[in-house]
């Protein structure tokens, strides 16, 4: 006999409230979220998939969904979605991330922008919406994320996503957008540790640290507390080598006023990358609140990119984001939560060794493969 799969996910959006008048309530609002989460899970990347996934899954649904009047119609997915609170929403995804993160001491949390490309809106004068996330290296988990107001940029969104996140003990990456006092002080008063990539805008503190490194290169490092790697990888028909070095002690020296939180420790890395012959030098410098460890803050920086190749990447090519036309007032935002309710679920589920593709496929094909990667559950 089969179990009735239990969709534990759904009592964490249980709270959203209903933007719906009663009197047109055809469908509980529950309802809705549960068969829009698996269809994304299993392909779905417009209404009307949803509510073609529904129809098919309709016998499934009905062992354990009210369905008084039905599978909704893609109008009513979009409206309601188009409508629901995405604040409501972020606080619902919240709650159930910290009840399946297991971060520790040292993990990695990358945090970057990325724009969902035609979320525009010409007619009515919408640009393209503009979303910062955060991601748990060793988790492989979309922790937060928070859109960009129009009028504003990465700068005063990061502080409102740091906010959100338990950092006790985790490293945070961050580009050069994310080199702002505010956002150190921020890391640091949530007792997490940083690597902060700096850019010549901020132009007395990377000179400083520039002509530190010049210095300390010309002293052979002489009198300077350091430590260094050099790491070579062969991959896709190129070579590079990155060479990190960093100094501690140094804060005096760089940062004579105190203004940058617990400024620990400066890094530079110079990457080498020969590819079909040709050969292109790189020297990139960073700011850290973390001890004089040359590895720790190689494999910090390299981690940093695990946000590109399995975040935004995988948003890209797996759940076709960038290609997405869904506009309409809150809907961009929301649907763009389904897909990482969908992309933590699929990673959460570790007994099929595929990619998210496969596992999507897998998933809208086989009803006991979807319990499993929905509640952590294999039913039989």
């Amino acid at each position: 006999m089969k179990l009735k799969p239990k969709i534990t996910i759904t009592e964490h959006f249980s709270d959203i409230d209903d933007p719906r008048v009663e009197r047109s309530k055809l469908h509980q609002l529950t309802d809705i979220i549960t068969i829009a989460i698996c269809a994304v899970i299993c392909g779905a990347d417009t209404w009307e998939d949803i509510e073609l996934f529904g129809d098919a899954k309709y016998e499934w649904f009905q062992k354990f969904l009210e369905l008084e009047n039905g599978i909704p119609s893609h109008d009513t997915f979009a409206r309601v979605f188009s409508r629901i609170d995405p604040k409501q929403f972020q606080e619902c995804f919240l709650s159930w991330v910290k009840c399946v993160e297991k971060l520790t001491d040292g993990d990695l949390v990358a945090i970057d922008g990325k724009t969902l490309r035609h979320s525009y809106d010409r007619k009515n004068e919408k640009a393209a919406i503009h979303m910062v996330s955060a991601w748990s290296r060793s988790q492989r988990l979309v922790l937060g994320q928070v859109k960009v107001d129009e009028k504003s940029n990465e700068i005063t969104a990061i502080p409102e996503l740091l906010n959100l996140l338990c950092l006790k003990g985790c490293i945070v990456t961050i580009d050069a957008m994310g080199c702002q006092k505010d956002i150190l002080k921020k890391i640091i008063e949530k007792d997490g540790d940083y690597v902060i990539t700096l850019k010549k805008n901020q132009n007395s503190l990377y000179q400083r640290v520039e002509e530190l490194f010049k210095q300390a290169i010309t002293n052979k490092y002489e009198g300077f507390s350091y430590s260094n790697i050099r790491v070579s990888e062969p991959a896709h028909g190129r070579n590079e080598t990155r060479h990190c070095v960093v100094l501690s002690n140094v804060k005096e020296l760089i940062d004579p006023e105190g203004k940058w939180d617990s400024l620990y420790s400066v890094g530079m890395i110079d990457f080498m990358r020969t590819y079909k012959g040709k050969t292109k030098l790189e020297t990139r410098y960073f700011i850290s609140s973390l001890p004089n460890d040359a590895e720790l803050l190689a494999q910090s920086i390299r981690g940093h990119w695990n946000i590109e190749n399995q975040l935004h990447w995988v948003l890209d090519v797996a759940f076709h984001e960038d290609n997405c036309r869904i506009r309409k007032d809150n809907a961009p935002q929301n649907f763009a939560r389904l897909r990482q309710i969908a992309l933590n679920l699929l990673n959460q589920e570790t007994t099929l060794k595929k990619g998210v593709k496969r596992k999507r496929n897998k998933a809208g094909w086989d009803n006991e493969y979807l319990a499993q990667v929905l509640a952590g559950i294999y039913t039989s």
